[in-house]
């Protein structure tokens, strides 16, 4: 089984940033992408940022292009979302996720494994 486990989320003020950690641990899975979402209270769950595994395509959510960067590390089976000059709309709990074949970067319905989330709070 594949654990999937994210770190690195915590309370800031705005303009600060963050770098969150995502870790997948167990057997080795093929993966095609990894991406980050989020959920605040009462929301549906939203994607931020997804990254192609093979060759690092990256996409990203709108509202975080030019402050948020997602990055991987094969070896590690790890991979990161930089998050900077954070705003008060930021405040999430974020998950990471990895899917293993075709689909949408953006929906969560393809995405084969999930982590628990870390807590996001940038308070005004």
């Amino acid at each position: 089984q594949v654990q999937v486990v994210e770190s690195g989320g915590g309370l800031v003020q705005a303009g600060d940033s963050l770098r969150l950690s995502c870790r997948a641990s167990g057997r080795t899975v093929s993966r095609n992408s990894l991406a980050w979402f989020r959920q605040a209270p009462g929301k549906e769950r939203e994607f931020v940022a997804a990254i192609s595994w093979s060759d690092g395509i990256t996409y990203y959510a709108d509202d975080v292009k030019g402050r948020f960067t997602i990055s991987r590390d094969t070896v590690r089976n790890a991979a990161y979302l930089q998050m900077n000059t954070l705003k008060s709309e930021d405040t999430a709990v974020y998950y990471c996720a990895f899917k293993t074949g075709s689909g949408s970067y953006y929906s969560t319905q393809p995405y084969d494994y999930w982590g628990q989330g870390t807590q996001v709070t940038v308070s005004s």
